[in-house]
C-alpha cells in the first residue's frame, strides 16, 4: 500500500490539529508519550514533531507533507511548497503574533530605541530580519524559555509569540511593535508533489481540512413553510444567503435549507417562526466545501 509520510505538530498545536483532522474525517489516535500515532486512514504514515522542526524535515523529504506555522517556515529558511493556509491556532482561529515587547517602565518607546540593545527570542532569524528592515543594529540571542521573565533583567527587550496578550500583561510588558503575524500552513516537499499519487493525496487532505475550518461557527438550518410565506422568510434570512428550496408532498408547502453562522441563527429563529416557518431544525456541520 502506498503511504504519505505526514508530520503533525507536537506541543501547543497538537490538540487543535487532531480536532481539525477529526472534523475533516480523519481520526488520529495519539498519546502524550507517543510520537507515532495511528489513524483510521491506512494511507497515512504519521509522526509528531515540534512545529519549529517541521519545515526542515519536510524540506529534506523525511516527511512528504506537514503542518506548521508560517513563522517557523520563515525562521528555518526551508524551501518547501505551501499547499494551503489553515487559519487556526492553539486556542482560537485568529493569527498568532510575534511582538516586540519591553517592560512597562522601560524608556524604550520605538524600534529605533533598540539600537545597540540586547533582545531575547526563540525566533532569532525573524527578529534579525525585522531589525535590519528598520535599520537597527542590536544583539539578538536565542531564548530557551521563560522569555518574558528576561525582559528588563537579562535583556532590554524580547520578541515573543502571543495569541491574546494575557501573558505579556501578566508579566507587565508593553508591546512596541508587531514583528510578524502567522497562521498555520499545510506544507509539502517539492519533489513529493511530482509524485501524482502523493500530490493527489495531499490535495485531498487540503480540501477536507479547509472544509472543516470553513464549517467552524456555521450550522445548517432546515424548515417547512407554506410557499406563499416564502417572501416573509426571505426577508428574515441574511440578504446574501440563498436557500435550497424543494417541494413537499403536501401541495402548497415547501422546505428550505440554508447554511448560516451560528450566532445569526440564534437571533433569527424566533423571527422565522413568526414569519410562518415550521419544523425548524438546526444541525451542526463538520465540513463546508466551497
Amino acid at each position: 500500500m502506498k503511504k504519505l509520510k505526514l508530520g503533525i505538530p507536537k506541543g501547543s498545536l497538537q490538540e487543535s490539529t487532531l480536532e481539525l483532522f477529526k472534523k475533516a474525517g480523519v481520526r488520529i489516535f495519539a498519546t502524550d508519550r507517543s510520537y507515532f500515532p495511528s489513524s483510521d486512514d491506512d494511507e497515512l504514515d504519521i509522526m509528531m514533531v515540534r512545529s519549529q522542526e517541521m519545515a526542515r524535515y519536510v524540506e529534506d523529504g523525511t516527511f512528504d507533507a506537514g503542518l506548521t506555522g508560517l513563522d517557523w517556515v520563515l525562521e528555518s529558511g526551508a524551501s518547501v511548497e505551501e499547499v494551503c493556509e489553515l487559519r487556526y491556532a492553539k486556542s482560537g482561529f485568529r493569527p498568532v503574533r510575534w511582538v516586540l515587547a519591553v517592560p512597562e517602565i522601560s524608556p524604550i518607546k520605538t524600534v529605533k530605541d533598540l539600537q545597540g540593545k540586547r533582545i531575547a527570542t526563540e525566533a532569532v532569524n525573524i527578529t534579525k530580519k525585522f531589525l535590519s528592515k528598520n535599520g537597527v543594529k542590536a544583539e539578538v540571542e536565542f531564548s530557551w524559555g521563560a522569555t518574558e521573565a528576561k525582559a528588563g533583567n537579562l535583556v532590554d527587550a524580547i520578541v515573543e509569540l502571543t495569541e491574546t496578550g494575557s501573558s505579556l500583561r501578566a508579566n507587565k510588558l508593553r508591546v512596541i511593535a508587531e514583528v510578524l503575524s502567522s497562521t498555520t500552513r499545510f506544507i509539502a516537499n517539492r519533489l513529493t508533489l511530482k509524485d501524482s499519487w502523493k500530490k493527489n493525496k495531499i490535495e485531498n487532505l487540503a480540501i477536507l481540512l479547509q472544509g472543516a475550518l470553513a464549517a467552524e461557527g456555521m450550522v445548517g438550518l432546515k424548515m417547512n413553510l407554506e410557499e406563499k410565506k416564502l417572501p416573509k422568510i426571505m426577508a428574515v434570512l441574511p440578504a446574501l444567503k440563498k436557500p435550497t428550496i424543494s417541494q413537499l408532498s403536501l401541495k402548497g408547502w415547501i422546505a428550505i435549507e440554508v447554511i448560516l453562522e451560528e450566532k445569526t441563527v440564534k437571533r433569527i429563529i424566533p423571527d422565522l417562526k413568526r414569519a410562518g416557518a415550521e419544523g425548524i431544525i438546526e444541525y451542526p456541520l463538520n465540513k463546508v466545501i466551497y
